[in-house]
């Protein structure tokens, strides 16, 4: 498992567009806007009805209730029912938008994605100038829970894919599977399924006041018991209906399956909602076993802290004792720095998006004789320098003549120093482009790890000049 740097752009929308309409279980009006993001945004939510509109992002560590859909709260701030939007965003391929709420639940619309997608279609859908991460399954992870028997895992696969499994035990509604093999099929056979209740919920929910917003146009409702007339005139009134009935296939009158699974579609496309929370695209197959929304964001947690720890120990799998791809005189033929400020003695991987680099640190460097002569220690912004050499190989790699060139930095962002390098430590650094070169500019995330452990991170950026 691990972080992989894929050549696929990251992808937002060109023009916003909103949709108004009312809340499922709130049964306020609302209007929703898809505004546009910048690269490495991500996906999150903006009150603007609250004073200093506060975001939500779309995190699974922000998930409070599961009860009757995926609700976040950040600093007191709610979003309900977020799943539906989300589905629609990941079934769509959008990597980064602000989903403005004049209120804290999303329109429910028909109770599927149906009509997010349509809307993001209509704001047309474009690529950054920035590349997109995805997390690589290698080895089964899942999650179970012993109470509902509920089971969700991921498996590894060549690129996103989800099967749900569904049995709900009763007569009119049985066991019912769905697949989605990628995601560009989300959008005809997946975004259109709506969600669905039994009778004996939507009595239960209708006594404690919990589904204001419903009507028959944005739920299936599955007769599971019989409908006594106490029980009809409830639902008329619920419904604003002069009369309701059970159509053959025992589903409350005014709706038609849209498939005969629809059912079982509506958890696939619940569990790609709930699992945009993880943060990171995923490459593997999740199969669900009877899903819910609490199964659905405990393994998003548990794959939001695998890909957390990951980042953090994401150590290159080199081998240091093969020979390497430029020794540290092909490296002199590229860079300018010389001893004692060359501060990297092997590339070991070169492609176009990212190259990894080493450095044996011995007790002869000239910077221990005054940093801690006692107790030496690498100097951290010296680390940052041979991160930066290391990055420095990568952007003059895209020109013919890179002894012609310089190096310089232009900027340094969220530098961290995690653990402290040491005579006798190898370094090892990786540097990754956040954008695509350009003019000369390279845009790069770096790390550097030192015995299994990632020793320091900064996101550089420099620009190679020609010598005149």
């Amino acid at each position: 498992m691990g972080i992989v740097n894929t050549e696929l752009k990251q992808k937002t929308i060109e023009n916003p567009v909103s949709l108004t309409g009312v809340g499922l279980h709130t049964g306020k009006n609302v209007t929703l806007t898809f505004k546009p993001a910048d690269a490495n945004t991500g996906l999150a939510f903006k009150r603007v009805d609250l004073e200093g509109e506060p975001i939500i992002e779309a995190d699974a560590n922000y998930v409070t209730n599961t009860q009757r859909g995926t609700c976040l709260e950040k600093n007191g701030v709610t979003i309900q029912t977020s799943e539906h939007v989300l589905a629609a965003l990941v079934g769509l391929d959008v990597d980064n938008i602000i989903i403005e709420l004049n209120a804290s639940e999303p329109p429910i619309m028909d109770g599927s994605s149906k009509f997010f997608v349509e809307a993001l279609e209509e704001a047309g859908i474009i690529e950054l100038d920035a590349f997109r991460e995805e997390y690589e399954i290698t080895d089964v992870i899942s999650y179970v829970d012993e109470e509902s028997g509920s089971e969700i895992l991921v498996m590894p696969a060549k690129e996103y894919q989800v099967t749900t499994m569904v049995d709900f035990g009763t007569k009119v509604l049985g066991t019912q599977n769905a697949t989605l093999n990628q995601i560009s099929d989300f959008k005809e056979e997946i975004a259109c399924s709506r969600t669905f209740s039994f009778l004996h919920e939507i009595e239960m929910l209708l006594e404690h006041g919990l589904i204001k917003g419903g009507d028959l146009n944005n739920a299936i409702v599955y007769v599971d018991k019989p409908l006594s007339e106490k029980t009809m005139e409830k639902l008329k009134v619920a419904f604003k209906k002069d009369a309701i009935a059970v159509k053959p296939n025992g589903i409350l009158d005014n709706l038609t399956l849209h498939h005969p699974n629809e059912a079982a579609r509506h958890k696939l496309l619940d569990v790609l909602g709930d699992l945009a929370l993880v943060g990171t695209r995923i490459r593997g197959k999740v199969i669900a076993n009877k899903p819910g929304h609490y199964i659905n964001t405990q393994f998003a947690k548990k794959l939001s802290k695998l890909i957390k720890n990951d980042r953090r120990n994401n150590v290159p799998n080199i081998d240091l004792n093969q020979p390497p791809l430029m020794d540290v005189n092909q490296i002199m033929s590229m860079l300018p720095h010389r001893q004692p400020f060359l501060l990297i003695d092997k590339v070991f991987e070169l492609t176009d998006s990212y190259v990894t680099a080493t450095k044996n640190v011995t007790m002869n460097e000239y910077f221990f004789e005054g940093h801690f002569p006692g107790a030496p220690v690498m100097p951290g912004v010296l680390i940052v320098e041979a991160m930066a050499q290391t990055g420095g190989i990568l952007v003059l790699n895209t020109v013919p003549d890179p002894e012609n060139y310089l190096t310089f930095f232009m900027k340094m962002d969220n530098v961290k120093f995690k653990q402290k390098v040491m005579p006798g430590d190898t370094l090892i650094f990786k540097c990754s482009l956040i954008t695509p070169i350009r003019r000369g500019i390279c845009h790069m995330q770096g790390y550097a790890y030192a015995n299994g452990k990632l020793c320091a991170e900064a996101e550089l950026m420099a620009q190679i000049s020609k010598v005149k």
